[in-house]
């Protein structure tokens, strides 16, 4: 392609469907979300090749354009794609254009939507105490009359909450620009929605103590029935400033 004839999203599902090299295509972001496409949504895209293979179609490797950005990998790396990191949720919630692996590209999406038992137990546990931390702060700073650093660590207590509770479920936390849309979808069990994200809004943007220490009656007993209890319990007596008064 030229300058003068970028590459499109369609030119692209034209010339891999053509390229025996590319195992799969892959769709994620806001196009791969059903209805939160707005004018300003490029197609993001991972391109897959088969290990070792020869393409003319790594020359668009970090393609970066208005209507296309693009992810040039082998499907080793593709495997390992946010196995961990903050690309795993984009690729849970992704989008199969292409699959000439019978199934194997949606399969290993399929992997990186649901963690592993050890890998979520371990991950809840090290939330749950993150989160502990920040709220116990917050409430502190309340007490002591520090209402900014209250604040702010309340609204650092929710990065933690929503990490945790995805974890308790298995799944990956949604970026925040998909929270919602990943609820309203696929809520975790036991949580009612509305209660949740109205919780996280007021909480993100007052500090609410009350508030706080309601939501964390919800999580204690969540997070002890998930097997959680010793990391509570290793707070001791401050446990107490946590819970309603």
């Amino acid at each position: 392609m030229t300058a003068q004839q970028p590459l499109t999203y369609d030119a692209l599902v034209e010339l891999a469907a053509a390229d025996p090299a590319v195992v799969g295509l892959v769709l994620k972001g806001s196009r791969a979300h059903d209805g939160m496409i707005t004018r300003h949504s490029d197609h993001d895209v991972y391109v897959v090749l088969a290990d070792d293979a020869t393409t003319g179609l790594t020359r668009f490797a970090g393609h970066r354009a208005a209507e296309l950005d693009l992810v040039v990998v082998s499907l080793t790396e593709f495997r390992a794609a946010g196995m961990p990191g903050f690309e795993r949720y984009a690729l849970a919630r992704a989008q199969v254009v292409l699959d000439r692996l019978y199934g194997g590209i949606a399969r290993i999406l399929a992997d990186k939507a649901r963690l592993g038992a050890d890998e979520a137990f371990r991950d809840a546990s090290g939330r749950l105490d993150a989160y502990a931390n920040s709220l116990y702060r917050s409430v502190k700073n309340h007490r002591d009359g520090q209402a900014l650093a209250a604040r702010l660590d309340a609204a650092d207590s929710i990065r933690y909450l929503l990490e945790l509770l995805f974890a308790l479920d298995r799944r990956p936390r949604p970026y925040n620009k998909y929270l919602k849309w990943e609820l309203d979808r696929h809520p975790l069990p036991g949580w009612d929605t509305d209660v949740l994200l109205r919780a996280v809004d007021r909480i993100s943007a007052t500090g609410d103590v009350s508030l706080q220490r309601y939501l964390f009656t919800l999580v204690e007993a969540a997070a002890r029935e998930a097997g959680h209890g010793e990391v509570l319990d290793a707070w001791g007596a401050d446990l107490d400033l946590m819970r309603p008064q």
